[in-house]
C-alpha cells in the first residue's frame, strides 16, 4: 500500500523560506510523477508543481515560479519543494501526490499525502 507523509510545514514570516519533504512507501515509483497542491482557505485545491521520479524534470506554475523549487532523493524515496520568497498568499495546506501520467489535475493524482499547514505572517 501507498504512503505519502508531507513534513516542513510550519509558520515563517513573508519572505521566509520552508522546505517541504513528502516520504513516499509502498512501492517504487520510477516513471511515477510527485505533484504539489495547496489549498488556501475558503478556496478550492490548486496544482502548483510536478517532478518527474526518474527524469527529474520540473514544471512550476506561474504563481510559484523562480521562488519555489523540487528536488528528490530517489534513495530514499524522499521529494523536496524549497519554498523560498513566501508570501502571505502562499497560506495554505500543501499536499503531495503521485500519479502515473503527466498532469494539472487533481483527478490524475491516485495517491495523496494528508496535507501540511504553512502559513506565512505579514
Amino acid at each position: 500500500q501507498v504512503h505519502l507523509v508531507e513534513s516542513g510545514g510550519g509558520l515563517v514570516q513573508a519572505g521566509g523560506s520552508l522546505r517541504l519533504s513528502c516520504a513516499a512507501s509502498g512501492r517504487t515509483f520510477s516513471g511515477y510523477f510527485m505533484g504539489w497542491f495547496r489549498q488556501a482557505p475558503g478556496k478550492e485545491r490548486e496544482f502548483i508543481a510536478r517532478i518527474g521520479w526518474s527524469s527529474g524534470i520540473t514544471y512550476f506554475t506561474d504563481s510559484v515560479k523562480g521562488r519555489f523549487t523540487i528536488s528528490r532523493d530517489n534513495a530514499k524515496n524522499t521529494v523536496f519543494l524549497q519554498m523560498n520568497s513566501l508570501k502571505p498568499e502562499d497560506t495554505a495546506v500543501y499536499y503531495c501526490a503521485i500519479s502515473r501520467s503527466i498532469s494539472v489535475l487533481e483527478r490524475s493524482y491516485e495517491y495523496w499525502g494528508q496535507g501540511t499547514q504553512v502559513t506565512v505572517s505579514s
